[in-house]
């Protein structure tokens, strides 16, 4: 493939979607220009039926440019010309045979000088496909870590909110500065429950109160 012919696809991407009908929506709602590329891929993606291909392949591509610094900094930086960044996409395109929609989406970036946002785009349409397949990802953070039967009981307490289908992914933290208690993330929510927040909280009271 040309390095002309990457740059046209570069062009095409973002109207790919609405040249072919209906946009697909993605489960979950990514903002800012990460999520914009993130949900126009998907919506590609999802109409060719290759969602999975493609979160392989940039998986792949992300752990590429972690373990090719040189490569990674030649991308994102905005002094580079765009012909020589396209020319050394068509290389890797090459060597490791990407689909059309990873090839699009890179080209894009690297065309509108966006490759610095290469791993937020990845990291968000990661996020989208989590959601799709029913994985719920949350966060707890201790002050100290728990032991086995206190992790099996948070486990199980969370296991009892999720809907129907819906498969737990969970994380555990650990930051001594909330002191106590936990903070709990779940997907876009967030519920405080730590010592630090409601010491803060009297401490404030008490201060407006004297």
């Amino acid at each position: 493939m040309s390095a002309f012919k990457i740059t046209q696809l570069a062009r095409q991407f973002s109207t790919s979607a609405a040249r072919q009908g209906r946009i697909v929506q993605a489960p979950i709602q990514v903002y800012g220009i990460e999520g914009r590329y993130a949900h126009a891929l998907y919506s590609a993606a999802s109409k060719e039926k290759k969602l999975d291909v493609v979160e392989k392949e940039l998986s792949d591509f992300g752990a590429l440019l972690q373990k090719d610094s040189k490569l990674a900094d030649f991308f994102r930086n905005p002094g580079a010309h765009k012909s020589d960044k396209l020319a050394a996409l068509q290389s890797v395109v090459k060597k490791f045979k990407y689909s059309d929609l990873t090839n699009n989406l890179v080209a894009a970036m690297a065309e509108n000088n966006r490759f610095n946002k290469l791993d937020s785009v990845i990291s968000s349409f990661a996020k989208i496909m989590s959601a799709a397949k029913g994985e719920v990802l949350c966060v707890v953070t201790t002050a100290k870590p728990l032991d086995n039967s206190q992790q099996k009981e948070v486990q199980t307490i969370l296991n009892s909110f999720l809907k129907k289908g819906e498969t737990l992914l969970l994380e555990m933290k650990v930051d001594p500065s909330i002191m106590g208690g936990m903070t709990v993330t779940v997907g876009d929510k967030f519920v405080d429950m730590s010592f630090s927040t409601k010491y803060n909280t009297y401490s404030n009271l008490l201060k407006q109160a004297v």
